[in-house]
């Protein structure tokens, strides 16, 4: 059975975190009432599945929801500015 495991799981370690990233970890473990090594994995695992990857966007997605704030002519190029180029 220990070597059925063995090919399931593997072991990843992890140095050099800032102390505000442990003191986090620690703390959102704690809240979830699991070890700071469980809360790394579900925090892994969350972020490399097709769960979390439901909630991100395309960068246009992201312009597209930006709210329309006001007059488009701010942001239009004057003539003087503007490079010429070549296809």
């Amino acid at each position: 059975m220990l070597s059925v495991l063995s090919s399931w799981y593997g072991s990843v370690i992890v140095r050099r975190l800032e102390k505000k990233v442990v003191a986090e970890l620690r703390q959102r473990a704690a809240r979830h009432g699991v070890s700071m090594e469980e809360e790394h994995c579900r925090i892994l695992r969350e972020a490399l599945s097709h769960r979390g990857r439901g909630t991100r966007h395309s960068f246009k997605d992201h312009l597209a929801s930006m709210p329309d704030v006001g007059n488009e002519a701010l942001f239009e190029r004057l003539p003087a500015l503007m490079r010429r180029f070549r296809f």
